[in-house]
């Protein structure tokens, strides 16, 4: 048994996972779930760098993790880091600091690679479903889309550059966002989806749907009832497409303050349009007749990940 700490930051959150992984019985122990929603990818889209307000929030949260890791005694940590770093120029700056706060090398994976790791983690645990599965785990920068046979056995995979955030940004400023607004945002989202087939990643041939991530997590926390976080109801719970359709569709009309009201977390309210259109788009296309939840995701395909 081996004790390791696994960090996801992403676009939007910066996430850790604690937890005693025996690779002989095949059991995970998670001892330590966190999130903090740092926004590393404020205005990337549009300067190509990490904003210094937003790498002070990342290395606040990454300094409160360091605490969290000593004081669990952990053998091991990996820190990966997903799309806004990719696309950064200044992602040496981000990289120094985790080094210098956490004494670890900080990973920039590929798009392939977070696909990999999404499906490992999200089926790992999963209970019996029929397959084909797609996993779906919608970031603030990117998106990924990951079909397979079974846990960890992935048939194929893409990266799509689609993510909450970056399409708020891009495509939708308004508050709410307008119809010629919404409209940009489909047609960009439908044409991402368009090329799924030339990678192999049908969608259409699924019959399990599997979202993860901070939007599909959020929303069913909502379609649940939930005013706060309850990991208990809200993994792996499943909801008919009717249901997140119209629940989409709300959100879609609602400016942020109503979806905060609503219960939708501060600096997830602005961007949650975009990734629930996304959702929208994605199970419109999928064979699957309910949407699954898991909050077991990429977190927990790095803690596995880790030798």
């Amino acid at each position: 048994m081996r004790r390791v700490a696994a960090v996801d930051c992403g676009t939007n959150t910066i996430r850790l996972l604690v937890a005693d992984i025996d690779r002989d019985a095949g059991t995970q122990d998670s001892l330590v779930r966190e999130m903090r929603i740092v926004r590393l990818g404020q205005d990337v889209d549009r300067t190509g760098r990490l904003a210094d307000e937003a790498l002070t929030r990342v290395f606040a949260a990454t300094d409160e993790y360091a605490r969290i890791i000593a004081d669990r005694q952990v053998e091991e940590v990996r820190f990966v880091a997903t799309s806004a770093s990719r696309d950064a120029d200044n992602a040496d700056v981000f990289a120094e600091g985790v080094r210098s706060r956490l004494g670890v090398r900080l990973e920039v994976v590929s798009g392939d690679e977070e696909a990999q790791l999404s499906y490992d983690g999200a089926t790992r645990a999963l209970p019996v479903v029929p397959s084909p599965v797609a996993v779906l785990d919608i970031g603030g920068g990117s998106t990924e889309l990951i079909v397979g046979s079974g846990p960890g056995r992935v048939d194929a995979a893409r990266s799509l550059d689609i993510g909450s955030v970056r399409l708020t940004e891009r495509l939708m400023p308004s508050d709410p966002p307008t119809r010629t607004e919404l409209e940009a945002v489909t047609r960009v989202v439908d044409e991402a989806l368009d090329t799924l087939p030339s990678y192999g990643v049908q969608i259409a041939d699924a019959r399990t749907i599997v979202g993860v991530a901070g939007t599909v997590t959020t929303l069913a926390m909502l379609l649940t009832g939930l005013r706060s976080w309850d990991r208990e109801r809200v993994h792996h719970a499943s909801f008919p497409l009717a249901d997140v359709h119209d629940l989409v569709a709300r959100l879609l009309a609602m400016t942020s303050a109503e979806r905060r009201r609503l219960g939708v977390p501060e600096g997830r309210s602005d961007v949650i349009a975009a990734g629930a259109l996304i959702l929208d788009r994605v199970l419109r296309r999928s064979g699957a007749r309910r949407l699954t939840v898991s909050d077991s995701d990429i977190l927990d395909g790095i803690a596995w990940s880790i030798r």
